[in-house]
């Protein structure tokens, strides 16, 4: 189940001006431009750059950094363990349980981080979680339906990638990026720039040419895969994955509770409605092999990385920018293809190079603050002829930010539904 972040993506900013939501919360950048506010909203005059916001820099850096290393690393390794212990001789194990086994998992680790916020009191543990789902049924309810398409989701990608070579899946999944798009604009009344529409064409075409590439014969197959229903397996992943982060960011925009206390909630309707999904297409052999039938330490492997690993990106994605999202996605795919070459023989040809070089490119295109696609902009036009601003007289000059700190004014493109699974 995708692990809900620490914020939701904010609506697109006037032109020319940016709000404080669209920025990262906790960030320099986002802690800048509140004091710049707020200090306007009082009449004050504060210098630029501020002395305190700098000194925090570095630490922020150090920070993002971590969580590229984090972002890429789980993003690769969830996708390359599945393949391994799905493609391992012997025994293989029912992948529903291996989904309700994550989200029993996630759900009791969240359990323990709220009694370890209300300082070990189990009473006031108790009070709390009695009026935040039972109380507030609706907020709770209203979980219900992206709970029940992260775990369709779920379960479609381990079918996609028994079916697909790791570094195949990982290209094709990025499909969510484009779904997710077209979700936001459909429900959210999002606008898309034409940058925005190029890349997500450029991301359809790379995806498509590493398909057309797959259906070709790209290198040996096994015999009990089958790329197309690989294939429709990860289209629709990509489809319910978009689908439920619009939702999920529509339905709770403005809504209160912790990181934690989502997850926990996300993680009961998980365990139940896996269950059913368990009894309904795996339920006979479950019951005559057992709920652990196939567990090798592989397979504990991917079931403690599921679990935890989009906790662990929950709480580390606040700290990356939508660059930093799109370059640690573009860095998964290289990992993912470089590791599939080594651990399962995965043949890299002209065709699925081109493909995923369109659709690296495409990502980090779409992952581009709008404020660097408007400097693009300037700089064509400006080719053309100088173009001087004048200043009506008598009209004091518009606050300006210094030039080193310009990455401050950008807007993102890329919902943070888009990247945090």
């Amino acid at each position: 189940m995708a692990a809900v972040g620490a914020g939701g993506s904010t609506a697109a900013a006037g032109a020319g001006a940016v709000s404080a939501g669209a920025l990262e919360p906790g960030t320099a950048s986002a802690e800048l431009l509140l004091t710049w506010e707020g200090a306007e909203a009082h009449g004050q005059g504060l210098p630029q750059p501020f002395p305190d916001t700098l000194v925090r820099v570095p630490a922020h850096r150090r920070l993002k950094y971590i969580s590229l290393a984090v972002l890429v690393v789980q993003n690769a390794s969830l996708i390359l363990s599945i393949r391994y212990a799905r493609t391992l001789p012997g025994d293989r194990f029912f992948a529903t349980t291996a989904v309700v086994m994550a989200e029993v998992l996630k759900g009791l680790t969240c359990l323990l981080l709220l009694f370890a916020q209300k300082r070990g009191n189990v009473k006031h543990l108790i009070l709390f979680l009695h009026e935040a789902v039972l109380v507030q049924y609706v907020d709770t309810l209203k979980l219900a339906v992206p709970s029940l398409i992260y775990t369709l989701q779920n379960n479609l990608q381990y079918v996609a990638i028994s079916n697909l070579p790791a570094a195949t899946f990982q290209v094709t999944y990025q499909l969510k990026i484009l779904t997710t798009a077209l979700f936001s604009v459909l429900m959210l009344n999002r606008s898309l720039s034409r940058l925005q529409w190029a890349s997500l064409l450029l991301l359809f075409t790379g995806v498509a040419i590493v398909q057309a590439q797959q259906a070709g014969g790209g290198g040996p197959r096994p015999l009990d895969q089958n790329p197309g229903a690989g294939l429709v397996a990860v289209v629709a992943s990509c489809l319910s994955s978009g689908f439920a982060g619009v939702y999920f960011e529509k339905i709770l925009k403005g809504s209160s509770g912790s990181v934690w206390l989502r997850n926990l909630q996300l993680g009961l309707f998980g365990t139940a409605l896996g269950l059913v999904g368990l009894w309904w297409a795996e339920g006979t052999a479950v019951a005559s092999r057992g709920f652990f039938f196939g567990y090798t330490p592989a397979v504990w492997g991917v079931v403690l990385n599921q679990a935890f690993g989009g906790l662990l990106v929950a709480v580390v994605v606040k700290y990356a920018d939508n660059i930093l999202k799109g370059f640690a996605t573009s860095l998964s795919i290289v990992l993912s293809t470089v590791a599939s070459i080594r651990l399962f023989g995965f043949h890299v040809d002209p065709l699925f190079a081109l493909g995923a070089g369109l659709v690296i490119g495409a990502v980090y295109l779409y992952s581009l603050p709008r404020g660097a696609a408007k400097a693009i902009a300037s700089a064509s036009a400006s080719a053309s002829g100088p173009c001087i601003h004048q200043q009506p007289p008598g009209q004091p000059p518009p606050p300006q930010l210094s030039s080193h700190r310009g990455d401050l004014i950008t807007e993102p493109f890329l919902p943070k539904s888009v990247l945090v699974k």
